[in-house]
């Protein structure tokens, strides 16, 4: 256990020119492990029933030793991940990491990525604000959509029929577990990384090129975790509520609707993919389609050129991508209307164009104009 451990954290062979975009993953984990650790013991004191649940949040933030910090930890360690996440996919997306030999790296990527959504999602619920108790009602009211079965399946996830105290119990479960399959699941994604090796900038694997891990990248790595750290304890001690939504202060009200519900920032870009389509299965297909397209980049690569460092037609096409995308978060917050209706119509179909047609089309293109 002592060689295998001293293989993968100290000895492992690592391209000497790799950058500070890959202390991502690094980061990525640092912030799971806050999670995790915030979040037990932000449950030692959460009561998860609908009359109780905003006001044991309230207690913590006021009566518990250091439960504001504690709490709000947590509730921007999630903003923190979601970037960190989204950064760390975009260094992927750019150097391809998605080629063979590391397919199985971005499937398991994706997956933790998918997961972390989904415990996101179930942990914005659990304040039972506003916005906790809408966004949970309208979210789950898109499974209606399913055929035949579908309402069905909503009442099943309610407990009810409607969102209520078996909701609020069976998402606090949930949300309590699905971090620890979270980190199964990343060590996974580690085992699956060190079969083929790191990549690197330029996309050689020579042997000879490597050095060992310990202590080059764990200096680099540790750098990377103090400017992310001085980040952090300045947004959480000076801006807590840079991210949250002001509504989800104010106690959950069936009664009362906001009067734009929206979901946390990390979830604008694919809620305004679901808004743009007109017709509410379509939208729903396509919001789902937008985080699974990128489960096929591996099979839509037909560019024997890895990195983009020689590729100059496809990283200008990426960075388009990432500009698309920054609108589509932009158009999720604001409201269904003109002119922000046409302006996400033309941003869903350009995410899922440069992806489906333009990376391929111009793997291809750049492969004749080198050969030729």
């Amino acid at each position: 256990m002592i060689n295998t451990l001293k293989n993968h954290i100290v000895t492992y062979p690592t391209p000497q020119n790799i950058t500070y975009f890959w202390s991502f993953g690094f980061l990525a984990g640092f912030i799971l492990f806050n999670q995790i650790l915030t979040g037990l013991f932000l449950a030692m004191y959460y009561m998860n029933t609908t009359d109780n649940a905003f006001d044991s949040v309230e207690f913590i933030m006021r009566n518990v030793n250091y439960g504001w910090f504690i709490r709000y930890l947590h509730s921007n360690g999630a903003s923190f991940f979601f970037i960190i996440l989204y950064l760390h996919i975009g260094k992927g997306l750019y150097y391809k990491s998605y080629m063979y030999p590391r397919q199985n790296i971005w499937y398991s990527g994706m997956l933790i990525f998918i997961l972390v959504m989904g415990t996101s999602f179930l942990g914005y619920v659990l304040p039972w604000g506003q916005m906790s108790f809408w966004g949970a009602t309208v979210i789950t009211s898109l499974v209606t959509v399913v055929p035949f079965i579908g309402e069905n399946i909503v009442n099943w996830i309610w407990g009810g029929y409607s969102v209520g105290n078996p909701t609020l119990m069976r998402f606090f479960v949930i949300h309590y577990l699905l971090p620890f399959i979270i980190l199964a699941c990343v060590m996974l994604h580690l085992i699956l990384l060190h079969i083929p090796g790191s990549s690197n900038p330029l996309s050689f694997d020579k042997k000879n090129e490597k050095i060992t891990f310990f202590p080059y990248f764990y200096i680099k790595d540790f750098f990377s975790l103090i400017v992310l750290l001085i980040f952090f304890i300045y947004i959480v001690c000076y801006m807590p509520n840079l991210f949250n939504h002001a509504d989800n202060y104010i106690k959950a009200n069936p009664m009362s609707t906001p009067k734009h519900i929206v979901p946390e920032w990390y979830f604008l870009p694919f809620y305004a993919i679901l808004r743009s389509i007109p017709d509410k299965l379509g939208g729903v297909v396509a919001m789902l389609a937008a985080i699974l397209v990128l489960l096929l980049l591996p099979f839509l690569n037909f560019s024997n050129i890895r990195s983009n460092k020689f590729r100059p037609l496809f990283a200008l096409v990426y960075w388009f991508l990432v500009a698309d995308f920054a609108i589509l978060g932009w158009i999720g917050q604001k409201p269904v209307e003109t002119p922000f209706i046409e302006v996400g119509m033309v941003a869903t179909f350009l995410y899922f164009f440069i992806l489906l047609i333009l990376f391929p089309f111009i793997g291809v293109l750049e492969d004749y104009l080198i050969n030729n």
